[in-house]
């Protein structure tokens, strides 16, 4: 293999798009949406990798509600509360879920909804 090759191929591979911000949020929410929604269909044989995924949920609702706690942040203060109350219920239901007393679906619902709002923009 020569070096106009070896360059070629260097620099033709293709690199990772550029993320705005609230790329990077749809991405997290769909990728850790998809791992609760596979687990979840698994039944009683998926409930470790449903453990896995929902603390992986958690911890992303704790990063939302961080961020809108913050005096900071720009979103209006409505949607800030909202989406503190949500990562409040999040955190609870899934308690509930881990504890096999709550079904995980309202945490299905809830991410399908933020994943919606993120792709059509709305504030």
């Amino acid at each position: 293999m020569n070096a106009t090759i070896q360059a070629h191929r260097a620099y033709s591979a293709v690199s990772a798009p550029t993320r705005t911000p609230r790329g990077t949020e749809y991405e997290a929410v769909a990728r850790i949406t998809h791992k609760i929604r596979a687990a979840n269909a698994r039944g009683a044989e998926g409930f470790t990798a449903l453990v896995e995924a929902l603390h992986d949920n958690k911890k992303l609702w704790t990063i939302f509600a961080v961020d809108v706690a913050d005096p900071g942040n720009r979103l209006p203060d409505d949607l800030r509360a909202r989406i503190f109350y949500l990562a409040e219920f999040t955190h609870h239901h899934t308690s509930k879920v881990l504890a096999r007393q709550a079904d995980v679906e309202p945490l299905l619902d809830i991410n399908t909804a933020i994943l919606r709002g993120l792709r059509s923009g709305a504030a």
